[in-house]
């Protein structure tokens, strides 16, 4: 047995073994959702996806993402979504509040994916070197 088999085996088994997976939340087709899914796939972790464009964003999750994360953090002014906005729309984020409405009507402005981790943190964003940090934890 080749020693790539023996990895993918004992990653089965130990994600086997998991009781609670995270929650991504994003977009199917964003590159950095395809990307995270691949990277836990990879480490032999399903995540439970909850598809932003068919299921909405949940309004109670939504605010605790901003109590955790900050909604500067959240908010993602780099993408397509923002650039796209009128200067006047974008002008009426001042806040946590004006953020969220503008978050819940355009679920692409949320920096993506969002993970719910089993042991109740969240993060934003895809950063390989943090999640591999978490790997212990979801494999016990």
């Amino acid at each position: 047995m080749a020693l790539g088999e023996l990895h993918g085996i004992i990653r089965r088994m130990h994600a086997s073994s998991f009781s609670t997976p995270p929650v991504l939340y994003g977009i199917p087709n964003c590159d950095t959702v395809k990307k995270a899914r691949a990277w836990l796939g990879a480490q032999g972790i399903t995540p439970v996806f909850h598809d932003f464009k068919k299921q909405g964003v949940p309004a109670g999750a939504l605010a605790h993402w901003v109590q955790a994360l900050g909604w500067e953090k959240l908010l993602n002014r780099q993408g397509t979504t923002w650039r796209r906005l009128d200067a006047a729309t974008q002008a009426t984020v001042q806040d946590a509040a004006s953020a969220m409405r503008l978050m819940q009507a355009q679920p692409s402005l949320i920096k993506r994916p969002v993970a719910a981790w089993p042991d109740g943190s969240v993060t934003a964003g895809f950063a390989e070197a943090d999640w591999r940090a978490r790997l212990p934890a979801l494999l016990r």
